[in-house]
């Protein structure tokens, strides 16, 4: 195939020509966003201190429903104010609004057109005719902290390098409490997920902008998918919406809460959960104005192996999923991404 230069395939840059989208970017008729899809009410808004007071009961059984069914939920720290989550917001937008030049300072793309995972640009593109995703990406690995590329770390917006760090050591902290409430749930140790993490695992932070989109009923911000993680955080814009789930056939929204992190569940942890807690299928959709998030994965080290808990396997479930190491899986997720599929159902026994 022949290689792109990364400049041409900005989304940024197209939409500020204006006009329609170019045609690698408008979806099949089956495939398009149709009418409005109705909000997604039966996640819970959790406060992370709730979970761990005496009373927690009815919190808890709230939590439990919604992994088992959507596999998500919005969540509420107290290591998270509102006011530092908008200062995350403003650096993610900043850096977006830097110049072309500034920006592919940092780019995924070696010299001679080679894709890297880390930097700025877009996703990776496997065949001519595949459909694009309106967005462009700074993906960096945030942890372990002695693995970072600073040198594709932005220096600009001045800030940008502190808060991320920051933003990183308060979300692996609620990220922990989330797997340990995991844990419990299913009756395991509570930091068996935890210790799957584990110090050396990793997590990668991806930051998206979703230009404004003439042709929105058209195109889409990112395709269906799954996470490869164990689990995921995310910030989503403030004002705009455009993420959605899939469940039982039907797209739901995702509602936009200012104050609080979207949890959700990622393949890892339904293959270890042999199928009881579900990685959600998930889009993001177009819309007339433009739209940030802030997203990190966490995943165990590359080279550890997972496959479903034994006590989560019985002889009314059955093993679902095979053994499967963590680097290879990750690395058929970006394969299967591209091609439209889901890895997980490459997984499957």
């Amino acid at each position: 195939m022949a290689k792109e230069a990364i400049g041409e395939k900005l989304v940024q840059e197209l939409a500020k020509r204006g006009g329609e989208p170019p045609a690698r970017f408008l979806q099949k008729e089956e495939n398009r966003p149709t009418g409005v899809s109705p909000p997604a009410s039966g996640i819970p808004v959790v406060d992370l201190s709730r979970l761990f007071e005496p009373d927690s009961a009815e919190v808890v059984l709230q939590l439990d429903s919604a992994l088992r069914t959507w596999g998500l939920f919005q969540v509420l720290s107290d290591d998270m104010p509102a006011s530092f989550l908008d200062e995350v917001r403003s650096v993610a937008r900043e850096f977006f609004y830097l110049t072309k030049e500034e920006k592919l300072k940092y780019k995924n793309q070696t010299d001679d057109g080679e894709f890297k995972l880390e930097g700025y640009g877009n996703d990776i593109v496997a065949t001519e005719d595949q459909l694009r995703d309106w967005n462009d990406r700074l993906y960096l690995l945030v942890q372990p902290e002695n693995k970072r590329n600073l040198e594709l770390w932005p220096d600009s917006p001045s800030s940008f390098r502190s808060i991320l760090h920051e933003f990183t050591i308060k979300l692996r902290k609620i990220a922990n409490n989330i797997l340990m409430v995991t844990a419990k749930l299913l009756e395991l140790e509570e930091n068996y997920f935890s210790d799957q993490l584990g110090e050396d695992g990793s997590a990668y932070a991806r930051f998206n902008y979703y230009p404004g989109c003439s042709k929105y009923d058209a195109v889409i911000g990112m395709k269906p998918h799954s996470d490869a993680s164990v689990v995921t955080l995310l910030l989503t814009d403030k004002d705009v919406e455009g993420l959605q789930v899939l469940k039982d056939g039907e797209w739901f929204t995702i509602p936009t809460v200012p104050n609080a992190l979207l949890a959700n569940l990622g393949d890892q942890m339904e293959i270890m959960t042999n199928g009881i807690f579900k990685s959600p299928v998930h889009r993001v959709v177009t819309n007339p104005q433009e739209r940030i998030s802030v997203v990190v994965f966490y995943s165990p080290n590359n080279e550890k192996y997972i496959e479903p808990i034994n006590n989560l396997v019985t002889e009314e479930r059955p093993k679902l999923y095979k053994k499967v190491m963590v680097k290879e899986y990750i690395e058929s997720l970006f394969e299967t991404f591209a091609q439209g599929k889901r890895a997980l159902d490459f997984a499957k026994i």
